[in-house]
């Protein structure tokens, strides 16, 4: 269709081009406005051209490698520079110089193209979109950058184990599953600490969180492996091998998912569950199967077909309906499962599959796509379905408290055009919700009766998945990689008083006292998180004039270990002063603004006595404190707040508490030394002032 008139009015463009058409996908040459392609779905489709602003079409390449599974590609660019030049964006990125006669293939560090940018001043220079990120060239294509560096990962779902660190797992969109550590004990997180875990792209992945040793994880085609972390080989366990290519879903023996679940049990790791059409289990390593339910799909063979139609067939055997999209297990009562499907379904099973409930909270298709049993209170459960595919974009979570007896919607207040993909409860606080969805995350206090938004500084994104994890909250998403809120405590804390008091200290967070670590490996690398104490406060107003905020430190036996200021004092001017290159101060002081405040605490005692014209090759900072419980004083005018907290030893260190205590009387000894040195050279130093004076 083509409009003159800003789109008040259209008319349909026919002369030679198909009478039945599908997707499309249409540029216009910048160059010659009156030149247009467009990449055409259809039984005769492939490249056309008009060079008459659409009055008339001619088919120029039929090349089906151009228009193959129209509905993932069909893009295409033309060079605003030059007419007969022009981008097909396909598995590969197709390039015509001759008005789309011929075509070559440039070679990208991804497959997979979606969409691409060209400089309108230089057509050397060009970005492209694929499905492992973003590439930009600056010689026409011959050359691109990386995709290595940035975090553009898209993620199904995230699990995590309890190792220390602990990991994170997924699978990513067009590539492999990943394992990477939340935590590294040198600068970061790198790509050199990470790993594959067999299945493939779009991922479920199931272990013994205590044991990660044998890990299950699921991809398209009903694909199902187990790999050993020790050997690093993979093992394929499908169920019931067969070709699924080209064949009707109806007439397989098994219907799965692109994003198949599988799940190890809490309660036995030996047992596997797997979602099919139906759930099958295994407590040999996938060597036998067992079927335990029915059919739990609404099983409309009329939606089992080939994909696609009535122009492109979708012949991956990949997209499958009426199938199982998740499983949940009862964190309390084994064999108590939550099975939710893709149309809608949602059973139960209080005896590992004897006897199935319906228990189907949404009245009409949709996805289960997540399933939250809470571990506060049995039979408790949250529920987010979505609709999207079926073109409706409204939030839905659902809450039961009996099992699914009864159901209510719990989604008033989060934004009417986000659906929902997964809602997750505190692990800590009872009635305290996540909730990820398209347009980012948000939290409730109050079990669902209310929604505020949780960005801070993740990106505006969309949330396909979430684990609390201890104190942490992990959420993986739809084309920036996982995310970690460390130590939520401050929202486990929240209460609306908070807000009407003048000042407020939460919990601290535990430092933990690092040994030596390995440096950087050159690569971008991703935070590790904070080392030192943190301590988290809520300030209703700005300080202004000469009001402070302190932070007094003190360990087990009320010894003063250090004190800080909002306000700079005398010894950072002399520290500056003699600062050492090889051992720079960085100065940070707690802050005043209003709200929610952050200080982390670098477990130091207090610096040395500075003197000046004195460098010392070690810098003036203090020592670090040992490993214990220690207190922090927090005063804002007459108000003084203490919070006890930790400092951690060093996971990889065997801690022995006796000799702790005597490097720590050998540390203090040599602080007390240094500064008792000091005040005698500056004693010496004003002697010789009063001396030089009297001899003038």
């Amino acid at each position: 269709y083509k409009s003159t008139d800003g789109g008040e009015n259209w008319d349909k463009l026919e002369d030679g081009l198909p009478k039945l058409i599908g997707k499309v996908g249409i540029d216009i040459s910048a160059s010659n406005p009156k030149r247009l392609y467009a990449i055409v779905e259809a039984d005769k489709g492939g490249l056309y051209r008009s060079d008459d602003a659409g009055k008339s079409w001619e088919l120029l390449n039929a090349d089906n490698i151009l228009k193959a599974r129209a509905w993932y590609y069909n893009h295409i660019k033309v060079d605003p520079n030059d007419e007969n030049t022009l981008y097909v964006m396909n598995v590969q990125l197709h390039k015509s110089i001759d008005g789309g006669k011929t075509f070559e293939i440039k070679p990208l560090p991804h497959l997979d193209t979606h969409e691409m940018w060209i400089n309108p001043d230089n057509s050397l220079n060009m970005a492209n979109a694929n499905d492992g990120g973003a590439t930009v060239t600056f010689d026409g294509g011959k050359s691109w950058s990386s995709i290595n560096n940035q975090p553009t990962s898209q993620f199904y779902r995230v699990v995590t184990d309890n190792l220390e660190p602990y990991y994170v797992y997924g699978g990513q969109q067009d590539n492999s599953t990943l394992a990477t550590p939340s935590a590294t004990w040198d600068s970061g997180i790198g790509i050199e600490e990470q790993f594959a875990v067999g299945g493939g792209e779009s991922a479920h992945i199931a272990f013994d969180p205590n044991n990660p040793e044998l890990i299950y994880a699921t991809t398209i085609n009903a694909t199902l492996t187990e790999f050993n972390r020790s050997t690093g080989l993979t093992r394929p366990i499908m169920p019931y091998p067969e070709y699924v290519f080209g064949r009707n879903a109806r007439d397989q023996k098994y219907r799965t998912n692109w994003n198949a679940p599988v799940l190890v049990s809490k309660h036995n790791p030996t047992t596997v569950y797997y979602g099919t059409q139906m759930v099958l289990k295994t407590t040999d390593r996938g060597v036998n199967w067992q079927e335990i339910s029915p059919d739990l799909t609404r099983n409309d063979i009329d939606k089992q077909g080939l994909n696609g139609g009535p122009i492109t067939n979708e012949q991956a055997g990949a997209e499958y309906y009426n199938t199982i999209f998740y499983i949940a297990e009862s964190p309390s009562k084994a064999g108590a499962l939550w099975v939710g499907a893709d149309d809608g379904k949602l059973h139960l099973t209080k005896d590992e599959g004897k006897n199935w409930k319906d228990i189907t909270p949404h009245n009409k298709e949709a996805q289960i796509n997540a399933i939250d049993l809470s571990v506060h209170a049995q039979g408790k459960a949250y529920v987010a379905v979505t609709g999207y595919k079926l073109n409706d974009y409204r939030p839905y979570i659902y809450k039961t408290e009996n099992y699914g007896k009864r159901w209510v919607r719990i989604d008033k207040g989060l934004p009417e055009d986000a659906f929902v993909r997964v809602v997750r409860e505190d692990t800590a606080r009872e009635g305290m919700l996540y909730a990820g969805t398209e347009s980012g995350m948000f939290v409730s206090f109050d079990d669902g009766e209310n929604w505020q938004a949780l960005s801070l500084n993740l990106p505006p994104v969309a949330i396909t998945d979430m684990q609390v994890k201890g104190k942490d909250l992990v959420v993986a998403t739809q084309g920036r990689g996982f995310w970690i809120l460390d130590d939520i405590s401050p929202l486990r804390e929240v209460r609306s008083s908070i807000t009407d008091e003048t000042f407020f200290q939460y919990t601290p967070v535990d430092g933990i006292r690092l040994l030596s670590g390995g440096g950087g490996s050159g690569h971008l690398e991703a935070k590790n998180p904070a080392r030192g104490a943190t301590f988290r406060y809520f300030l209703k107003e700005e300080l202004e004039g000469d009001e402070t905020l302190s932070i007094d430190i003190f360990d087990s036996n009320d010894q003063l270990v250090r004190s800080l200021s909002s306000a700079p004092g005398d010894f950072e001017k002399c520290a500056k002063n003699n600062e050492d290159a090889r051992s720079p101060l960085k100065f940070k002081h707690p802050s005043t603004s209003a709200g929610y405040n952050e200080f982390i605490w670098d477990l130091r005692r207090a610096p040395l006595n500075c003197i000046d014209n004195v460098k010392l090759f070690g810098g003036w900072n203090g020592t670090r404190v040992m490993p214990g419980v220690y207190k922090a004083t927090m005063t804002f005018g007459e108000q003084t707040q203490t919070r006890r907290f930790k400092v951690l030893p060093d996971p990889r260190e065997e801690t022995d508490t006796a000799q702790l205590q005597i490097v720590e009387q050998s540390i203090q000894a040599s602080e007390n030394l240094l500064n008792e040195l000091f005040g005698h050279l500056q004693k010496a130093r004003n002697v010789r002032e009063k001396l030089n004076k009297a001899t003038e």
